[in-house]
């Protein structure tokens, strides 16, 4: 049976982009774990130890998932890990007694700096010979679509 005949023609393009996507991120994913495997990380560390890099501020698990629109359960755990390893520590967080502030720590900042050396060869060889315009426009579609899916769904409805 041919599901096309309920589709717009967007509503195709960006099915068709979804199946991309999901195939991208798992060559990403195996490519990650291949890249920071020798200083103890996986791309789900990695991952994470961005999220707390890049936050201006120390942030509790459920906000650092929240930015990486990911569950809190399952960063939660990779928290744990990176925590167990000595990659990041919990400190104690003025504004709610229970939720900690995740840091990192100086093997994880290590680590970090490590594995964004290790990753800049890697995509240059990427976006060698592909437009960079390109590029931008692919990733302010994608991001486009990210913020749709974080409208409520009665916003989501009506557009």
């Amino acid at each position: 049976m041919e599901n096309d005949d309920f589709r717009t023609p967007s509503g195709k393009a960006i099915s068709e982009l979804i199946v991309t996507v999901f195939r991208l991120n798992g060559r990403l994913l195996a490519a990650g774990d291949r890249l920071v495997a020798e200083l103890g990380l996986t791309s789900a560390r990695w991952q994470v130890l961005g999220a707390i890099a890049l936050s201006p501020v120390p942030e509790p698990v459920a906000r650092l998932a929240r930015n990486m629109g990911l569950n809190r359960q399952g960063v939660q755990r990779i928290v744990s890990e990176l925590v167990a390893e000595g990659f990041a520590e919990l400190k104690e967080n003025p504004h709610h007694r229970s939720a900690k502030l995740v840091v990192m720590t100086s093997k994880g900042l290590h680590a970090y700096d490590c594995a964004l050396r290790a990753q800049a060869p890697w995509v240059n060889m990427l976006g060698d010979k592909v437009d960079p315009e390109g590029i931008q426009r692919a990733s302010k579609v994608l991001e486009g679509l990210r913020q749709r899916l974080e409208q409520p769904s009665s916003e989501k409805a009506n557009t």
